[in-house]
C-alpha cells in the first residue's frame, strides 16, 4: 500500500476544518428534527452551495471548486458524521449527477446543466433503477426511442435520491430490452420536462430528510444533443459513475460510524454502574477498540480508492472494497454502539437510534454488499486468469 494515501495536504486539511466547523454548528443541531420531521434540509443544502460544496470535484471553469476526491470523501465523512440525510443528498448530486456531465458531457452540455449543478441553484438526481432492476443494470426496460431529432422515453424509474426535489436528472433508458447492455443510452435533462413526473415518494427507516421517489415518464421528448455519449455508451457511463458513486457511500458509512463512536464515548463516560464509569469496565473498552479498529480499516481502503481516482488509475476493484469494508463496518460499529447505550439507545432521545438506522442503507444503495463481493470476486479471478 502507498504510505502516501495517509497524508493530508495544508490545504485538505483546511477545508475539512472549515466543513467540520459548519457541519457541528450547522447541521448538528438541526439534524435530530430532520430525521424526525422527514423534511428536506433546503437552507443546508443552499448554505453548502454557497461554499461550493455542490459542485466540489467540477472545473472552476464550470463554476465548481475543481477539488480533488480524496477531498470529496474527507468532506463527506464530515457531513456524514452530522447528518446522514445532508451526507447523501452531497453525495447523489456532486458524484452521480454532477460526475458523468463532467466526464462524458459536451462543453456545451456542461455549461447548460453542470455549471447550474455546481453552483447549487440545481440539484442532480440520477434515474437508473427501475421497479424491476436495481443491480441489473442492463435489464433496463424504460424505452427511449428516437423520432425525428429527438428521443422519446417511456417507463419509470424507481429509489430515486434527490427524486422529488431535483431540478436536473441523468437517466438511462433502453433502445430495447432485447439488445441488453448494449441498447443503454445516458442523457441529461431537466426535471420540468413535459411528460416527466414525480412517482411515489418513498418512506424510509433511515436517512428521511433525503427525498427518495419514482420518476415517472410518459411520452417525454429528448432532444438529441442532450445525450451523454454516444447511443448504447449508457451502460458504460452508469458502471463507471457508481464507482464513484460508491467512494461516495463508503464515506457516508464512515460518518455515521465515527458519530455513533463518539456518542458511544460521550454516554460512556457519563454512565456509572457498580459505583464506576462503564468506560472504565474491560468490556466495553473492548468494543470501543473494536469499532476504532474497524473504522480506521475502512477510512484506508475509501482513501485509497479515492486516491487511485485522483490519480487516473482504474479503481472498480478499489471502490467496491472501500464501499464494503466501510458499510459493514459501519454496521458493526452503530450496533455496538447502540448496545453501549443500553435501553437509551433504543429511544430517541440519544442519537444511537438514529445512526443505527441511517447506516442501514449504506449496504444496499448503490450496489448490494452481495453485488459488491461480486465485483471484486471478478477483479481477483480476472487477475490469477492472467
Amino acid at each position: 500500500m502507498d504510505l502516501g494515501i495517509l497524508e493530508l495536504s495544508d490545504e485538505q486539511k483546511m477545508i475539512v476544518d472549515q466543513v467540520r466547523e459548519f457541519a457541528q454548528s450547522e447541521i448538528v443541531p438541526k439534524a435530530a428534527e430532520i430525521d424526525q420531521t422527514g423534511r428536506f434540509p433546503k437552507e443546508i443544502i443552499q448554505q453548502m452551495g454557497q461554499m461550493g460544496l455542490m459542485g466540489i470535484n467540477v472545473e472552476p471553469e464550470y463554476e465548481g471548486a475543481g477539488l480533488d476526491y480524496l477531498t470529496y470523501s474527507l468532506v463527506g465523512e464530515e457531513l456524514n458524521a452530522a447528518c446522514a440525510s445532508t451526507g447523501v443528498i452531497f453525495s447523489a448530486h456532486n458524484s452521480l449527477a454532477c460526475g458523468p456531465v463532467k466526464k462524458w458531457g459536451s462543453p456545451e452540455q456542461k455549461k447548460k446543466w453542470l455549471a447550474p449543478m455546481a453552483r447549487g441553484e440545481k440539484l442532480g438526481a440520477f434515474a437508473l433503477s427501475e421497479p424491476g432492476s436495481g443491480s441489473d443494470a442492463g435489464a433496463l426496460i424504460c424505452t427511449c426511442k428516437k423520432v425525428g431529432d429527438a428521443y422519446v422515453v417511456n417507463g419509470t424509474k424507481n429509489w430515486i435520491t434527490n427524486g422529488p426535489e431535483s431540478g436536473t436528472v441523468i437517466l438511462f433508458a433502453t433502445l430495447g430490452t432485447d439488445l441488453k447492455h448494449k441498447g443503454v443510452c445516458a442523457f441529461v435533462l431537466d426535471k420540468d420536462t413535459p411528460g416527466l413526473s414525480v412517482g411515489k415518494v418513498e418512506h424510509k427507516l433511515g436517512i428521511r430528510g433525503s427525498g427518495t421517489s419514482q420518476l415517472v415518464f410518459e411520452d417525454v421528448k429528448i432532444p438529441v444533443d442532450q445525450m451523454l455519449g454516444q447511443e448504447g455508451d449508457g451502460f458504460k457511463i452508469a458502471m463507471a459513475t457508481l464507482d464513484g458513486g460508491r467512494i461516495g457511500i463508503a464515506s457516508q458509512a464512515l460518518g455515521i460510524a465515527r458519530a455513533a463512536i463518539q456518542a458511544a464515548k460521550n454516554y460512556a463516560r457519563e454512565r456509572e454502574t457498580f459505583g464506576k464509569s462503564i468506560s472504565r469496565h474491560q468490556g466495553i473498552q473492548f468494543m470501543f477498540a473494536d469499532m476504532a479498529t474497524q473504522l480506521d480499516a475502512a477510512r484506508l481502503l475509501t482513501w485509497r480508492a479515492a486516491r487511485m481516482q485522483d490519480r487516473g488509475l482504474k479503481f472498480t476493484r478499489e471502490a467496491a472494497m472501500a464501499k464494503l469494508l466501510a458499510s459493514e463496518a459501519a454496521n458493526f460499529i452503530v450496533d455496538k454502539a447502540l448496545q453501549i447505550h443500553g435501553g437509551y439507545g433504543y429511544v430517541n432521545e440519544y442519537s444511537a437510534e438514529r445512526h443505527f438506522r441511517d447506516q442501514r442503507i449504506t449496504e444496499i444503495y448503490e450496489g448490494t454488499s452481495e453485488i459488491q463481493r461480486l465485483v471484486i470476486a471478478s477483479a481477483e479471478l480476472a487477475e490469477h486468469a492472467r
